[in-house]
Formats: C-alpha cells, structure tokens, sequence
C-alpha cells in the first residue's frame, strides 16, 4: 500500500472510527444491490441535462466514451464507478427517453441542482437547474408508482423497469449540495450570509431523505461536498481570497467543511430515528484534499489548474466553458482538453478528471473515510 495513503488511511480511523462510537465489526457478505437510484448535480449526471437541455461539446466523454455521454468529465463520474463495482451497467437518466433500461436503477441529478429551490435564473436563461432535491424525490416518487403500472400490465418494456421488492434493497446515493454554496457566493452574497443559511439547506436535505424513507428507501450513501476553494473557478473569481499551505483559498474550503459538518449531524440524527435504515456520510472532502496536499505522490500534477479550459494562472475563464470558442485576438479558438487529464485533478475548473474521480471513489468504497465506517459493498447492513 502507498505510504501516502496509509497516512490518510490511519487518520480517518481517528476521524471515523474510536472517535464516532462505531465499531469496524460488520457481515463480511456483501451486499446484492440489484439497482442504484441517484440524487445530485454535475458530479454525477449521466445525462440528465443533456436530455432536458444540451450535451455537453467534446472534449467531454473522450477519455473513456470517446464521445460527449452526458457527463461534464472527460470520462467516468464516481456514480460510474460505484455502478461498476457493484457489477450494475451505468445508471442510465430519468430524464433521457431513447432507448432506456431502468431495470438496475435510475439517475435523477442533473446538471446545476441544488438542495433547495434554486434563487439564481433557472437555465437556458440562466445557470440554475430546476430540477432541484425535492423536484428529483417527485420524480423518483412517479417512477416507482409508474414502473410498477408498467410491469402490471406487461409487454416489451415490462422488463426494463424495476421489479416492486428493488426499491427496498437498492442503494440510494447523493451527491449534491455544492450548488447551494457555489451559486450563493455569485450571487453576491458573503460567506457568511451563506453559513447562515447552511442550516437550512441541510433540513431540506433531511426532508427529502425522510420522503424516501417512507417510499421504503433503506440504504443511504451521502456524500459530503468537496474542497471549493481549490477549484480554479473558485480561485479565479476571489484571487485576493487568502491562501493555505497548498494554494487553495482558506475560506471557500471553510465554508464547505461548515456545510460538511452540519450534513454530518443530521445523519446521525437521521440514523437515530430511522434505526432500520444504513444511513452512511461519505467524506468525499477529504479524499479529493489528499490530491491537492500530495499530488506527485498520488501520481497527479497541478491540481489547481484545469485541465480543460482558456486564460490566467488556473487555466480558467469565464468568456467560454470547456468545448466551446472563444475569440483570441480576433481568432476562434475552441477550448480545448490538455495533453494527458489522466495526471490532473481538475477537469474544467469545477468538476474532476475521470483519473480524480477513479482516486477518490477507491478511497471513499472502503469505508475508511465514512461515518460510520461501512464499505460500499456492506452499505445495506445495520449497524
């Protein structure tokens, strides 16, 4: 094992294991998750955005796809990966109508989504999804009662929706709340009119985990959300923003562990009142971290700066996103991808490389950085 990860390994015991009251004795059979259902935004739509609205340009889907698939990433989001070790094709979007077994589970995140309703101008005019939380869970809520009227009734598409007992052994899992920060601060608010309103957001987080519940949803996976303020967007629009050790900005990162901290509360709140249910926090935050604190170690190289993107010390703008063309001394250049994403963390200056998400999923699965400290395969046992 690398030494490097040892060292994390051996913190997020202290982190997560004698300090939470858990013990690491758990069923060595792993879990049968006969399909996954997905809540979030960017970091793990498979094409729920570009079903509703627009795909994203090449160079997006190359290094794996060698095509745009709906995934702001050149390649596999960690949804993929989870898909992948539970022996699950790809979770295919709700919202995408050609050609879709849903029969293993369905993605509900879209591209842009917030916990809460969003306050910023919803896309195409602006950059806010509609498809906020608790619009996904009324989604989620009509795809079980509308796949189960289908497989009544029968025909060719009876088999490609889910059968009725799934939804009570499928694996459920978030990853979204990073919006919420992220869209607050461009829109002019300060952190610490964002803090103030972390409290709410994580209660309509808990809500819509309550709904599902009640829906018969048992297993929960939630991730927490990642280090902001190493993302070269988030670098470049507060430069004056100050620094830490690695050249992340200090109080972006503060603001998603004061967000990261509250979510982790209410889990085990959660926990405490649904005692049947594996209600599990995942600290994706402190995975990615160890890609921004030891880089060469981990085989990456200048995780701040995006990997696709034009302009300034990060690599980052705002005139034209990854794929698109911006106009450079009166030339058309189109925003390209950098010689090799596999070595670099960030992919477009907010979301990560295929390489980035690979790293963190096979720390996160472990269970070594969760709360409790279950692995992924083991996520449908009580504690």
């Amino acid at each position: 094992m690398d030494p490097t990860r040892s060292i994390f390994i051996f913190l997020s015991v202290l982190l997560y294991g004698s300090t939470t009251g858990f013990s690491r004795v758990f069923s060595s059979e792993s879990c049968r998750f006969p399909a996954i259902f997905n809540f979030g935004a960017s970091n793990s739509d498979t094409g729920g955005f570009a079903a509703a609205f627009i795909q994203p340009k090449p160079p997006n889907g190359d290094t794996f796809f060698g095509m745009p698939s709906g995934r702001v990433c050149d390649g596999r989001l960690i949804v993929d990966f989870t898909a992948e070790s539970l022996d699950l094709p790809f979770l295919s979007s709700y919202l995408n109508s050609l050609a879709i077994n849903f029969s293993h589970g369905a993605n509900f995140a879209t591209v842009s989504s917030t916990i809460r309703l969003p306050t910023a101008d919803v896309f195409p005019q602006g950059q806010a999804s509609p498809f906020y939380l608790s619009l996904q869970y009324s989604q989620f809520a009509q795809f079980k009662n509308r796949s189960q009227m289908i497989r009544r009734q029968g025909g060719i598409y009876a088999s490609l929706m889910p059968r009725e007992e799934t939804f009570a052994k499928a694996l459920y899992t978030f990853d979204i709340g990073q919006n919420d920060l992220t869209q607050s601060l461009f829109l002019n608010m300060t952190i610490a009119q964002v803090i103030a309103a972390i409290p709410d957001i994580v209660n309509h987080f808990s809500d819509n985990i309550k709904n599902l519940y009640s829906l018969g949803a048992r297993s929960f996976w939630v991730y927490n959300t990642r280090p902001i303020g190493c993302f070269p967007q988030i670098l470049t629009s507060f430069p004056s923003a100050k620094k830490d050790s690695v050249g992340c900005a200090k109080p972006y990162n503060r603001l998603a562990q004061r967000f990261n901290a509250e979510l982790k509360n209410a889990l085990a709140r959660l926990r405490v009142e649904f005692p049947l249910a594996t209600i599990v926090y995942v600290d994706l935050y402190f995975a990615l971290y160890s890609l921004y604190t030891h880089p060469t170690k981990n085989g990456f190289e200048r995780p701040l700066v995006a990997c696709c993107g034009y302009g300034g010390k990060y690599n980052y703008g705002t005139d034209a996103a990854c794929g698109e063309t911006i106009s450079v001394n009166g030339k058309n250049i189109m925003v390209g991808s950098c010689k090799d994403p596999s070595f670099r963390v960030s992919w477009d200056g907010v979301h990560f490389t295929e390489a980035a998400n690979k790293f963190a999923f096979d720390l996160v699965s472990s269970g070594d950085f969760s709360n409790p400290p279950i692995p992924l395969k083991l996520a449908c046992h009580l504690r």
